[in-house]
C-alpha cells in the first residue's frame, strides 16, 4: 500500500512544527495540517506576546524607578495601541521566520481545518472532501483557556488571547487563578498601573513551585499594589453595563474586566479520535504509552495532548522526539530515541520576581534530601540589576540526594529564567557538586549563584556563612 506522506501531522502549533521540520530533516516526507497560522498558540496567542506585554511591563517599572539610577526621565501614559504593535512586529517577525523554514525543508502545508480518520487502508487525516493518507498520523492540536463555564464575551470577561489583544486597558481587573498565566498578568497589569484583584482557590500562588518562593513572589506582588486572595473561589462573574461584577467568597467585587485563567484544557474535541479508535481519558487527554503511541496503531500524539506539564518546550522536545521515532521505525534512522522525562523539563514564570525550576522540590526529595539557599543578596550582578532602595529577595535553591546527585533547582529572582539552562543540564545530566564545583562562572553574572550553592553542597562555601 502505497501512502503520499511518510508523517502527517495535525496541528501546526510548537509540537507540531518541530515534529515537521525534524522529519523533513531526516529524509521523511511530512503533511502539517492546520486551519491556523504556523506557529499555533505559543507564537501568537501566548508565550511570546505575552512575554513581549511583559518587557513592555518591566521598561515602564524602569522608567518608573530611573531617578534612584540617577538618571532623569518622565513616566508618561501607557499606549497599549502602540504596545500591541510593538507585540505584533515580534510575533509577525518570528511567524515570517517560521514560514520560511517550513517552506525550505520542503514541507507540505494544509492550512484547513483537518479530523483524524482511520479504515482499512490505515489513518489519515480528512480535509474536506480529501484524506490525506500517511504512513504514521502525530496528533499534536495542543490545548485551550479553562472557562469554568463562566460567560466570556472577549469584552469583559475575557481569556488571555482576549487580553493579548485589548487596545484599552482596564482601570480595575479581577484575574481568576494564581497559577502561571494569572500571576504573570497579575505582574503585568500591576506594572502598566491597572489595579489587580489575583483570586486563586488554593492556599498559595503557584502550587508546583517551592512554597518559600512562592511566598516571596506573593509579597512582591502585594508590595507592587496586588490585592492578593488565597483560598477565595470565584462563585459567580457576570458582565455589567459598566464592566463586571465577580462573587468572590461571597463578597461582591466591581472592575472593568475578568481575566479567567485557571488553566487549559487538551483540545481534542471534535477530532473523530475515539471514532477512530484513539482512546481519550476522563481529563480529555489522549491515552499513549511510552512512546507517545495511541491506542490506534501508527498514530502517535505530541505536547499538551499528552497528560503532563503544558509548556510549548515540552511541546517542542515531543515532536523531535517523534520525528526521530518514525523515522526510526520507518527504517529512515538508526538511532532509537529518548523521550525526556516530565521531571527534567524546565519551568519558568516570567513574572516580576521571576520563578524558575527543574527537578524535584525539597518535599518531593525527601526528609533525607540536602538542600542549600542561596541569596541573592549575595550576588553583584542581582545588586546591579536592583533599583537602589529595593530589598534583593531573590533566591536559588539546589535539592540533591544525601551525598548524591542534584536532582532540583528552583530560582525565584529578577532574571533568574536566564539561568534555567544551566540548572536543566546539572539535573538532567544528575551531576553532584563536585562535579561542577570546578566550573568558572563570569563575574558578575547571575550565574555565580548557582557556583556558589553548588559549592556549599560540595562543602566549601565561599560568598556564605558555613
Amino acid at each position: 500500500m502505497t501512502h503520499p506522506f511518510d508523517v502527517a501531522i495535525l496541528g501546526a502549533g510548537s509540537a507540531g512544527y518541530a515534529c515537521a521540520l525534524r522529519a523533513a530533516q531526516l529524509g521523511l516526507s511530512v503533511a502539517l495540517i492546520d486551519d491556523t497560522p504556523l506557529g499555533g498558540t505559543c507564537l501568537h496567542r501566548g508565550c511570546i506576546p505575552t512575554k513581549a506585554w511583559l518587557q513592555a511591563a518591566k521598561v515602564r517599572r524602569t522608567v518608573a524607578k530611573a531617578a534612584s539610577f540617577g538618571i532623569g526621565a518622565t513616566l508618561g501614559d501607557t499606549d497599549p495601541a502602540a504596545l500591541l504593535a510593538y507585540t505584533d512586529g515580534v510575533v509577525g517577525q518570528l511567524h515570517r521566520g517560521l514560514e520560511g523554514l517550513i517552506a525550505q525543508r520542503g514541507i507540505t502545508v494544509i492550512r484547513e481545518r483537518g479530523t483524524l480518520v482511520a479504515d482499512d487502508r490505515g489513518p489519515g487525516i480528512e480535509t474536506g472532501a480529501t484524506v490525506h493518507r500517511a504512513r504514521a498520523v502525530v496528533l499534536a492540536t495542543g490545548a485551550a483557556p479553562v472557562t469554568l463555564g463562566l460567560p466570556v464575551d472577549g469584552a469583559r470577561i475575557l481569556t488571555s488571547a482576549d487580553a493579548l489583544r485589548l487596545t484599552a486597558l482596564p482601570e480595575r481587573a479581577v484575574v481568576l487563578g494564581g497559577g502561571v498565566i494569572g500571576v504573570e498578568f497579575a505582574s503585568l497589569w500591576a506594572d502598566l498601573g491597572v489595579h489587580v484583584t489575583l483570586v486563586e482557590a488554593m492556599d498559595r500562588l503557584v502550587p508546583t513551585e517551592e512554597p518559600g518562593h512562592s511566598r516571596i513572589l506573593t509579597r512582591a506582588l502585594k508590595g507592587r499594589g496586588v490585592d492578593v486572595r488565597l483560598g477565595a473561589p470565584v462563585d459567580t462573574a457576570e458582565a455589567t453595563d459598566d464592566g463586571v461584577s465577580v462573587q468572590i467568597g461571597g463578597e461582591t467585587v466591581a472592575a472593568d474586566a475578568l481575566l479567567v485563567a485557571v488553566g487549559r484544557r487538551p483540545a481534542t474535541g471534535d477530532l473523530g479520535l475515539e471514532g477512530a479508535g484513539v482512546a481519550v481519558s476522563d481529563s480529555g487527554h489522549v491515552v499513549v504509552d511510552g512512546q507517545l503511541q495511541t491506542t490506534l496503531k501508527g498514530v502517535f500524539a505530541a505536547g499538551d495532548l499528552v497528560a503532563g506539564p503544558q509548556l510549548a518546550h515540552r511541546g517542542y522536545a515531543h515532536g523531535l522526539f517523534l520525528a526521530e521515532r518514525i523515522a526510526h521505525l520507518q527504517g529512515r534512522s538508526g538511532e532509537r530515541p529518548t523521550l525526556p522525562r516530565d521531571a527534567g523539563i524546565p519551568r519558568v514564570t516570567y513574572s516580576s520576581p521571576q520563578l524558575a525550576s527543574v527537578g524535584l522540590t525539597a518535599d518531593q526529595a525527601g526528609p533525607d534530601a540536602e538542600v542549600v539557599d542561596y541569596h541573592l543578596t549575595g550576588n553583584g550582578r542581582a545588586q546591579i540589576l536592583r533599583a537602589p532602595g529595593d530589598r534583593e529577595t531573590g533566591v536559588v535553591r539546589l535539592v540533591r540526594r544525601p551525598g548524591g546527585e542534584i536532582v532540583g533547582v528552583h530560582l525565584v529572582g529578577d532574571d533568574v529564567a536566564e539561568l534555567i539552562g544551566e540548572a536543566a543540564l546539572l539535573v538532567g545530566w544528575q551531576a553532584t557538586p563536585d562535579d561542577v564545583a570546578g566550573i568558572v562562572h563570569a563575574h558578575p553574572t547571575l550565574g555565580e549563584a548557582i557556583a556558589e550553592a553548588n559549592w556549599a553542597l560540595a562543602g566549601r562555601p565561599l560568598h556564605m556563612h558555613g
